[in-house]
């Protein structure tokens, strides 16, 4: 099971880690072939577009009202399947932890088989089954050979574990024990406990407000009866995205989209998740005896569908989200050597996401650090960025872009996130021109118009010492602070 700490990132569909983590386990395709999927170096570029993987992507709707969408890719005998349910901790109603443990569940038992004997049945057909609960949406995946005699009993099985999940009472006791022991251990990461706080403080009473792994109030209670209900509702055919792509002919796309669709409870698509309210922005701190201060700096930023995506995506990776060379880590690492890294980005999810800023630096640097790091936002949202910094930042994008194509891995990543947000089928395409298309001042005006330097919400986490003055920039900071957070 995969916590919240791995959900999908930044950018959603141009996956830098499998979407952002991609949302579950899949093997490497470290045999993928051809010159589509060769990257070019970014000396070799000249200018001039990379290669990469042009996608036919075909979608249909299944008799049962699960959206489909396929990619036929016969480089590779094997295929990547995907399901996505907007079934994410954001549906837990007043019972934090249900979503999470619903999703942990399902490969726990079986009619006629246990948690051993599925694992033992996917493993000896060489299949892999992956699966993980985020806040916006829950996922269940499967990897396998495209030959008929591997590929009907790997469908089989994850059929049954979509469909027929058991909920076993030894295996719901271990699960709730394993995320018990979990919520003790985040007693003692200082990070773990600003993020908790932040979240709570940005989003009030909204769905986004509470842990997707629930708490150590809401999990002991959850009773076998609310999953079996929880899972009849979330995880019905009208409310998944079947992501599909390999080996495969249209017409066995289609069965397998078939079956496994109807194998899912049958009901509608659940309601979309309702727009959160503007909170009250300031600071509080979270006492935490370390040599460390944590920093969480936040905001509401945007929706996935915001028509400003591509402009805050680019304006981002310029303030913080491109790792050096940034504006932040240019200031805050390079010149001052207060931190090992300082990064900054949007979350954007159904409803609005989080744009954040998190570091951590020492606790007697702690206050000049946080005043030098809201007065770099203020200055970037009035500034904008140079001609310089956004012809980099495209550059860039342009070279590791060809990633979000490069294995049938990623590719079930992008079909599965744009079948869940409602994206277009040419959204990869359209990504790229708007971000080349962009100028200095689009994406001033985008950054300026959805953040505001006096709207942050900010959570502190370390202990109360005596505060000093930051040291001046220069070519050749200090010592840089230890990467012992305490």
């Amino acid at each position: 099971m995969k916590t919240e700490q791995r959900r999908l990132g930044l950018l959603g569909l141009i996956l830098s880690s499998a979407l952002v983590l991609g949302a579950c386990a899949n093997l490497s395709d470290s045999a993928v072939t051809g010159d589509a999927a060769k990257l070019q170096s970014l000396a070799a570029l000249d200018g001039k577009a990379p290669l990469r993987r042009t996608l036919d992507i075909q979608t249909w709707q299944t008799a049962q009202g699960a959206k489909v969408l396929f990619v036929e890719a016969h480089e590779l005998p094997m295929f990547d399947l995907r399901l996505t349910f907007a079934a994410g901790s954001s549906q837990d109603g007043d019972v934090p932890g249900l979503a999470t443990l619903t999703n942990a569940m399902l490969n726990e038992g079986v009619p006629g088989k246990d948690v051993g004997a599925i694992a033992a049945g996917f493993e000896g057909l060489g299949a892999e089954f992956g699966n993980g609960a985020y806040r916006d949406m829950a996922v269940a995946s499967l990897r396998s050979l495209s030959a008929q005699e591997q590929r009907e009993p790997a469908l089989a099985l994850f059929a049954d574990v979509l469909g027929k999940p058991t909920f076993p009472a030894d295996s719901l006791a271990r699960i709730k024990n394993q995320l018990l022991a979990g919520f003790e251990f985040q007693k003692q990461n200082p990070g773990k406990l600003a993020s908790l706080e932040l979240f709570e403080r940005l989003y009030g009473q909204h769905p986004y407000a509470h842990p997707s792994d629930g708490t150590a109030q809401s999990i002991p209670a959850i009773s076998r009866q609310q999953l079996q209900a929880f899972h009849a509702r979330a995880y019905a055919a009208g409310n998944a995205v079947i992501a599909l792509v390999g080996d495969l002919s249209r017409a066995e796309a289609e069965a397998i989209a078939n079956q496994v669709s109807a194998a899912l409870p049958q009901g509608p698509a659940l309601a979309k998740i309702a727009q959160p309210q503007a909170p009250k922005p300031g600071v509080s701190h979270i006492e935490y005896p370390s040599n460390q201060t944590h920093l969480m700096i936040a905001q509401l930023g945007i929706d996935r569908r915001d028509p400003d995506y591509a402009a805050l995506y680019l304006g981002n990776q310029i303030f913080g989200g491109g790792g050096f060379g940034t504006r932040l880590m240019s200031e805050v690492r390079e010149k001052r050597g207060l931190t090992y890294g300082v990064y900054s980005g949007f979350s954007a999810m159904q409803a609005r996401g989080p744009f954040m800023i998190n570091l951590q630096t020492r606790a007697e640097l702690s206050a000049g650090t946080l005043t030098l790091v809201k007065q770099l936002l203020a200055d970037y949202l009035r500034e904008g960025p140079t001609q310089q910094e956004l012809d980099n930042a495209k550059r860039e994008l342009a070279g590791s872009f060809p990633l979000s194509t490069a294995s049938n891995a990623a590719i079930v990543g992008q079909l599965a996130s744009m079948g869940f947000y409602d994206l277009p089928l040419s959204y990869l395409d359209d990504f790229m021109r708007d971000v080349q298309s962009l100028s200095t001042e689009q994406v001033k005006a985008a950054m300026a118009k959805h953040l505001d330097p006096e709207a942050l919400v900010v959570v502190t986490a370390g202990p109360t010492v005596a505060q000093k003055e930051l040291p001046p920039p220069t070519d050749r900071p200090a010592e840089l602070p230890s990467a012992v957070p305490h």
